[in-house]
C-alpha cells in the first residue's frame, strides 16, 4: 500500500506545477496592460501605471515573475490585495470556513439523498419507483441553481418562515444553501449507482448469494453495492469540484460569506491578486479531494493497488 500511496502523491507534483503555471498566467492574459486595468479608466497619470507594474513585479522577466510567484507560495505568500491592502491568503482564510462549510454540506445531501434514490431505483428496476427516480434526475440535472435557490427561499423563508432567507450563522442558515448545492449533486449519483447496482445484479456471484437463501437486504447491502462503489466514488470526486464551484452562485444568492463572493467581487473591481489566489487555492482542493478518491480505490477494491 506504501508504493501505491507514493507513487500517487508523485503524480500530483507535476499537476501542482501545471496548475501555478496556469495561475500565474492569468494575470498575463488579461486584454492590454494588467496594471492599467487595476488601476481603472481613472488612473491617466502614467507614473502610478509605472508604479503598478512595478510594485506587481511586471516589469521583470516572466520567467523571473514566475519563479518569484512560486517562491512565495511556498512559503504561504499569495500576495497582497490592491484594493484591500491586505495579504490574500488572510482574506481567504477568512471566508474559507463559510465556504467549506456549505461545500461539504452541499456533498451531504448529494451523497444521503443520491445514494437513498439510486438504491430503491436499482432494487424496484422498471417500476414506478424507478421512473419516478429517473425524472427527478432529469429535473435535478437541468434546473438552474440560482433558480432552485430563489424559490427555497420564497417557499420556506417568505412564505413559511420556516428558515432565514440569507446570511451565515448557526445550521438554520445552512439548511437552504445546502439543499440547493446538492440537488444536482443528488441527481447525478443517483443515476450512477443505480446503473452501478443494476449491472452487479447480473453477476454470478450476486445470482450464487440469492441462491444460497440470503436476504434481499443482504444481498443489497453486502454484495451488491459495496461492489457497485467504484464508478461512484470516480462521481463524487468530480462532484466535489463542481460543488466547490458552485458555491459561487449559491454565495450570492443567498448573500453568505465566503470565497465564491470574494472571487466574485475581486473580479468585478479587477483585483487579479485575489482572482489568483481563490482559483489557485479552488484547484488544490479538487485535487485533493480527487487524490483522497483515488486512494480509496485501493481499500475499495484491494487488486487496484496491485494492478
Amino acid at each position: 500500500m506504501s508504493v501505491y500511496l507514493m507513487q500517487r502523491m508523485l503524480m500530483v507534483v507535476p499537476v501542482l506545477l501545471g496548475l501555478t503555471i496556469l495561475v500565474f498566467s492569468l494575470i498575463h492574459l488579461v486584454p492590454g496592460d494588467p496594471a492599467e486595468a487595476m488601476l481603472g479608466e481613472a488612473a491617466v497619470s502614467r507614473e502610478a501605471i509605472e508604479n503598478m507594474r512595478e510594485q506587481l513585479g511586471l516589469n521583470r522577466p516572466l520567467h523571473v515573475q514566475y519563479l518569484g510567484y512560486l517562491g512565495g507560495l511556498l512559503q504561504g505568500d499569495m500576495g497582497s490585495s490592491f484594493l484591500a491592502r491586505r495579504p490574500v491568503a488572510e482574506m481567504i482564510s477568512r471566508v474559507l470556513p463559510s465556504t467549506l462549510y456549505l461545500t461539504f454540506a452541499g456533498l451531504g445531501v448529494a451523497l444521503v439523498l443520491g445514494a437513498l434514490l439510486g438504491v430503491l431505483a436499482a432494487v424496484n428496476h422498471n417500476s414506478w419507483i424507478d421512473n419516478a427516480t429517473m425524472v427527478f434526475a432529469l429535473l435535478g440535472v437541468s434546473m438552474p441553481s440560482f433558480w432552485l435557490g430563489l424559490m427555497l427561499i420564497f417557499t420556506f423563508s417568505l412564505t413559511l418562515g420556516w428558515f432565514p432567507a440569507t446570511g451565515a450563522g448557526g445550521w438554520e442558515r445552512l439548511i437552504l444553501p445546502a439543499l440547493t448545492l446538492g440537488f444536482a449533486g443528488s441527481a447525478v449519483i443517483a443515476r450512477m449507482v443505480r446503473s452501478s447496482m443494476l449491472e452487479v445484479f447480473s453477476q454470478d456471484y450476486v445470482r450464487t448469494a440469492k441462491a444460497k437463501g440470503l436476504s434481499e437486504r443482504n444481498v443489497v447491502f453486502k454484495h451488491v453495492l459495496k461492489n457497485a462503489m467504484i464508478p461512484v466514488l470516480t462521481v463524487v470526486g468530480l462532484e466535489f469540484g463542481r460543488l466547490l464551484s458552485g458555491t459561487v452562485v449559491i454565495e450570492v444568492v443567498f448573500s453568505r460569506p465566503g470565497i465564491g463572493r470574494l472571487l466574485v467581487d475581486a473580479i468585478l473591481k479587477k483585483d487579479f491578486i485575489v482572482v489568483q489566489g481563490v482559483v489557485l487555492l479552488s484547484a488544490c482542493f479538487y485535487l485533493a479531494v480527487n487524490l483522497l478518491v483515488d486512494l480509496s480505490y485501493g481499500l475499495a477494491d484491494p487488486r487496484i493497488r496491485y494492478s
